[in-house]
């Protein structure tokens, strides 16, 4: 049996999309926190996005399906809030993924310290500043609906936590 290293699981898991935004690794969107190993055993821990995420399972489920599919059957999969998610855990290459999928990427900095970054996000389209927000609350709870004054479109952002 060859060896298998950290690297190679991420390197897997990046074939992991999230279930609400399939354009998106769950490594490029950091809800996969850490992982170890211990012998044969992968250890997996992973942080929601938000507390009560109904997409928890699902993920478990296709992390689990992906590690078996590359002969690892011994995993444990730990669902972990040692640490809240932040939107700062998206890497460039999740940003840029979420803008090419239509959705603003959430700047840097948290939105309880400011909210104005809420209100004014940078449409994914035209790049433009322009823009109203219309509603907090999208299709879920990660995301929030804005209109473009400039190109006319509305467009949801992936909000900053």
């Amino acid at each position: 049996m060859q060896t298998i290293t950290k690297e190679d699981i991420y390197t897997w898991l990046e074939d992991v999309k999230d279930p609400e935004i399939p354009v998106l690794s769950l490594v490029d969107l950091g809800v996969i926190t850490n992982v170890t190993l211990d012998n044969n055993k992968v250890h997996i821990e992973m942080t929601p996005t938000f507390v009560g995420c109904p997409a928890m399972d699902m993920m478990k489920q296709d992390v689990s399906d992906m590690l078996r599919s590359k002969g690892i059957e011994d995993i444990s999969i730990n669902i972990s809030f040692k640490e809240p998610w932040t939107s700062d855990k998206i890497s460039e290459k999740g940003k840029q993924a979420l803008k090419q999928f239509g959705l603003a990427p959430p700047p840097p900095g948290n939105l309880f310290s400011d909210i104005d970054i809420l209100e004014h996000a940078a449409c994914p389209r035209c790049n433009g500043t322009n823009t109203d927000l219309k509603n907090p609350f999208g299709p879920t709870l990660c995301r929030s609906i804005h209109y473009c004054n400039d190109c006319r479109e509305a467009f949801e952002q992936f909000k900053p936590l």
